[in-house]
C-alpha cells in the first residue's frame, strides 16, 4: 500500500512540477497533437484529461530524448485509451477502481521513463 502512496505522490509532484496544459505551451504540444502523433483520433477522457495528458507528456519527453522508441510511445497511449474505453463502456465502482489502478500504474511508468532522461527530475 505504500508503494502505491508513493507512486500516487510522484505522479501529482510531476504533474505540478513540469506538464504544461491541455493546449500545450512553450514548445509542448498540445493533448491533441500527442494523441495525433500515433495516428490515432483523439480520445476525449472527460475529467481525465489533464492526468492522462501528464502521463503522455512525461512519455513524450522520454521519446523525444531517445529514452522510449514510438512503437512503444505508440503502446504506450493505445493501452490507455483500450482501458479508458473499457472503463466508459462499462461504468461503475468496480471499473473505476480497475481504471484508476490501471493508471496509476502506467502514470509511474511514464514518470520513470521521464526520469530516466531528463536531469530535472532527478536528485542531484
Amino acid at each position: 500500500m505504500l508503494l502505491v502512496y508513493g507512486a500516487l505522490g510522484a505522479a501529482l509532484l510531476a504533474g505540478c512540477v513540469g506538464t504544461p496544459s491541455l493546449d500545450g505551451t512553450l514548445g509542448a504540444p498540445s493533448f491533441d497533437a500527442l494523441q495525433g502523433m500515433c495516428g490515432a483520433s483523439p480520445v476525449d477522457y472527460g475529467a481525465d484529461a489533464q492526468s492522462v495528458y501528464s502521463a503522455f507528456y512525461d512519455a513524450y519527453v522520454a521519446e523525444r530524448r531517445g529514452g522510449l522508441s514510438r512503437e512503444r510511445f505508440c503502446a504506450f497511449q493505445t493501452s490507455i485509451a483500450e482501458q479508458y474505453r473499457a472503463y466508459r463502456a462499462n461504468p461503475g465502482p468496480e471499473a473505476r477502481s480497475a481504471w484508476a489502478n490501471f493508471f496509476l500504474d502506467q502514470r509511474a511508468r511514464a514518470l520513470s521513463w521521464r526520469a530516466a532522461v531528463d536531469p530535472t527530475l532527478r536528485a542531484g
